[in-house]
């Protein structure tokens, strides 16, 4: 079985290799490349997996997830230059692929043995999202 929670934050970030030129970063990116950032109203999608408890029905309480998320995650981004402020991000392009696979990392040791963190879906607009599985 399966649980998911949805939670939201806002970022900035910019795309740009630091080794190429202004150039072919505006090639490669677009407007991603924009040196004066541009940001997402981001939604997260954290997906847990096992079996209901017995006493309470629940796969795991949602409530506890959400603070997960939040302590781990959403407090770390929400409101950030994901270039600058996060330290997680650091000497990494600012990609929502990289940016996936940072936050299970953050996020999978606090996830409590009775479940397992099964899926990290983020949405970068309404119509981007890159869904991670982990390693």
């Amino acid at each position: 079985m399966y649980l998911t929670r949805t939670e939201h934050f806002n970022a900035a970030h910019k795309l740009a290799n630091p080794n190429w030129s202004k150039e072919k970063n505006e090639e490669i990116f677009g407007a991603c490349a924009n040196e004066n950032w541009h940001g997402h109203n981001y939604e997260i999608l954290v997906t847990v997996k096992g079996e209901p408890d017995a006493e309470t029905g629940f796969l795991y309480d949602v409530k506890k997830l959400s603070q997960l998320i939040n302590k781990y995650v959403i407090d770390e981004l929400d409101h950030k230059n994901l270039n600058i402020d996060v330290p997680f991000m650091h000497g990494q392009m600012c990609s929502t692929e990289n940016l996936v696979v940072a936050i299970w990392k953050q996020l999978e040791p606090h996830i409590p043995a009775q479940v397992k963190l099964h899926s990290i879906k983020l949405y970068e607009t309404p119509r981007i999202y890159v869904e991670y599985f982990g390693a």
